[in-house]
């Protein structure tokens, strides 16, 4: 069993707090993603894991084993860098067996360890090639190789697609999330990319100075956002917040985002939201895609309204449209044959059964 375990991991360099007290269970043939934005820890917690940093405080286990102290090369994980480290003057073959040799396994294992490897990764008519007679994919599939040839207990990346082109990104997530369902070796992920994060990941980390903000599925980090910077981190393009006041009248809860233009709360919310009725500083938080153009029938908790159109993004299959409220730019997802046009006023709808209430003195949806 290849559990990871971080109980109140800390770092600190001088007085800088890099990582706060950090609690993490990573399951056995867990894949798990670490995502933020630069700063927010992500890997220099890998880095701890990896021993290639020393903890300040608190304890990490691999494998129900505590491994402070334990050298990087004794914890039986492997790493996948940003840069490949391939050694240039080797070939694929020697790349992927090289660590295998250092300790002395024999050879007719390696030879069957990186064959495998190769097949898995599709990279066994590339075997005699040198790392300079390949493209960035290619050389990351030998990184990931030289990795799986180890038998590792866990698997470490960090950022291992941003050097790629985009299209190179898109087709490599695909090949590691195969290579995960193939091999299913406990994996933590780093990345800056929350779509790297949400296509990849059993469960999200989602790390904001120093600190996680909420782990979970992909789906839940989306639909159930604990607090307003992981609602506003998780979804492209980001979710909505609009400043606006909570009314209560006849028994029923209001939206009011203007004086021209509040919105009925949903019934099913009425219970939840009733005591934060004339609360200072509420945010209403709605994803781009629950304000659409309107459509001939309504379905509950959707709501029509008017505005003018400040700029449309033609997208192809969608187009986004850009309008003010409250001196806050919002966005909407539209049908791209809804006749929108800068400049001009369009019928809108929010689908208020996908709001957030936001507090946002501390943060918190609540």
């Amino acid at each position: 069993m290849a559990q990871v375990t971080l109980r109140k991991v800390v770092k600190k360099y001088d007085e800088v707090m890099a990582v706060r007290g950090v609690d993490l269970d990573i399951a056995d043939k867990e894949f798990i993603v670490l995502v933020g934005p630069s700063g927010c820890g992500k890997s220099t917690t890998l880095r701890m894991i990896a021993g290639l940093e020393e903890i300040s405080g608190g304890d990490i286990a691999i494998g129900g084993d505590v491994v402070n102290d334990v050298p990087p090369k004794d914890r039986d994980i492997a790493m996948v860098f940003q840069n490949y480290a391939l050694y240039p003057h080797m070939n694929v073959y020697e790349n992927m067996s090289f660590g295998l040799k250092l300790k002395r396994t024999p050879r007719n294992e390696i030879e069957q360890r990186v064959k495998q490897a190769a097949q898995i990764l599709d990279i066994t008519e590339l075997l005699d090639r040198k790392p300079k007679q390949l493209s960035g994919g290619q050389r990351q599939r030998v990184a990931m190789g030289r990795a799986i040839v180890r038998d590792p207990k866990v698997f470490l990346f960090d950022e291992p697609l941003s050097n790629l082109d985009a299209k190179l990104r898109v087709q490599m997530r695909t090949e590691i999330k195969k290579v995960h369902q193939k091999v299913r070796t406990t994996t933590v992920y780093v990345t800056h990319d929350q779509v790297e994060a949400m296509t990849l990941a059993d469960r999200v980390v989602v790390m904001n100075a120093g600190l996680i903000e909420q782990v979970g599925s992909p789906n839940d980090l989306y639909h159930l956002p604990a607090t307003k910077f992981v609602a506003g981190f998780i979804g492209s393009p980001a979710m909505n917040f609009i400043p606006c006041q909570l009314e209560q009248a006849a028994g029923a809860l209001r939206i009011r985002l203007n004086d021209k233009l509040s919105m009925p709360v949903p019934a099913s919310r009425t219970k939840r939201y009733a005591s934060f009725a004339g609360k200072p500083d509420l945010v209403l938080g709605l994803r781009p895609e629950h304000i659409s153009e309107t459509r001939p029938h309504a379905e509950p908790d959707q709501h029509d309204f008017d505005m003018p159109i400040e700029v449309v993004e033609p997208m192809g299959m969608e187009t986004l449209v850009y309008f003010t409220v409250n001196n806050t730019e919002i966005c909407g997802r539209v049908n791209p044959d809804a006749g929108s046009a800068a400049g001009q006023a369009m019928k809108l709808r929010a689908d208020l059964s996908k709001m957030h209430l936001i507090d946002n003195s501390t943060g918190k949806v609540l």
